[in-house]
């Protein structure tokens, strides 16, 4: 199977004229924790991105190409791998296609404003749909949706496919989204970061996850989905959840998914904060925190140190799954410098990992 997975991603590459071999498979660093014992692997792909690598479907899809093919190379990827991408991965192909300029700008609202300028007429017709407080950005947004969703489904459903696994393919931000015919939509909507589920046939797992808790960040562009809807997918390593970001910090998340007998968990993630994670931790961010947050901890401990005590480290056990990953960005997208530490859990230990771009394996 994964022969033929190689042989295909190989095919489809040349077919862009691009090489068959993306890449010495030492370029990619691999973190690999414990042993194979035939149960399946949760595999992070944390990867190291760039504004101008969004310049292209395909420019993307042979960036994350090449991660995919150290991880087959290294041996940590099979018919019951669970793979997982960070969150917002799919959110600024809203920018494939647009002029050099784009990819240059020193911000993603100078970006946002290029873009405006390019394709006024698009812009001035989706406008007046426009009811949040982002306006612009949101009226961006459903300006290129129906581009964003067909660019990302192509992409990751020939990685899925192409390599045979289940492939939590991060998330991106869609108007109203849904599948058809077996391909990723946006709709007319409100818009939703939107993470998506990928079998080894490259066909869309439904329902898709909307997240639950929107920072204060996302807040004036993103709707909330609700913690009623998350879904539960059954694949070869378990029962798979996915919780996107700072849902992995709110427990009624976690009970959700246990009431679907949940046994791992997926956490696309994305930090983008000034500073590092040394820096003091803020608080909770669009919600109020929950009950069992000592409010001192603000400002008192560090952003790493919150990560580890609220978010998935910590909160996994709750969900009665026995393991669990986030992983996060590398690079530069215009002004954000995304960076933090991906953690993974398994039977209640959590494991620090790198906080560099890397293959992050956890054998089950």
């Amino acid at each position: 199977m994964l022969a033929t997975g190689a042989a295909y991603v190989a095919w489809s590459r040349l077919g862009r004229g691009l090489p068959a071999a993306p890449a010495a498979p030492g370029e990619y660093p691999l973190d690999s924790f414990g042993e194979d014992t035939g149960k399946g692997n949760l595999l992070g792909i944390q990867p190291r991105l760039e504004s101008a690598d969004y310049a292209s479907v395909d420019r993307l899809f042979s960036r994350l190409d090449g991660y995919f093919a150290a991880a087959l190379c290294a041996g940590v990827m099979g018919e019951k791998t669970v793979a997982i991408l960070p969150e917002h991965l799919g959110t600024w192909l809203a920018a494939a296609g647009e002029k050099a300029g784009v990819y240059r700008a020193p911000s993603v609202r100078a970006a946002v404003g290029l873009m405006t300028a390019s394709n006024l007429p698009s812009f001035l017709y989706r406008l007046p749909e426009a009811r949040e407080r982002e306006w612009a950005m949101a009226t961006v947004v459903r300006m290129k949706a129906a581009a964003t969703a067909a660019g990302y489904h192509r992409i990751m459903s020939t990685l899925a496919r192409g390599y045979g696994v289940h492939l939590v393919a991060g998330s991106l931000m869609l108007p109203d989204p849904y599948v058809r015919e077996g391909e990723l939509r946006a709709g007319n909507g409100s818009i939703y970061n939107t993470a998506v589920l990928y079998g080894p046939d490259g066909r869309i797992r439904e329902p898709l996850a909307r997240k639950v808790y929107p920072t204060s960040e996302e807040r004036p562009l993103l709707s909330a989905g609700w913690c009623g809807d998350l879904p539960v997918f059954s694949t070869p390593a378990g029962r798979l959840g996915i919780l996107i970001c700072a849902d992995s910090w709110f427990p009624e998340c976690y009970a959700a998914l246990r009431d679907q007998q949940v046994e791992l968990i997926a956490a696309p993630s994305l930090a983008t904060d000034a500073g590092g994670m040394g820096m003091p931790w803020e608080g909770y961010s669009g919600a109020p925190p929950p009950a069992d947050v000592d409010s001192a901890d603000a400002g008192r401990i560090t952003r790493a140190e919150a990560w580890r005590k609220y978010a998935l480290a910590s909160r996994l056990a709750n969900s009665g799954a026995r393991a669990g990953m986030n992983v996060f960005f590398r690079g530069a997208l215009w002004e954000m410098t995304p960076a933090s530490r991906a953690c993974a859990v398994l039977d209640g230990r959590a494991i620090d990992c790198g906080e560099e771009a890397a293959l992050l394996n956890v054998w089950l």
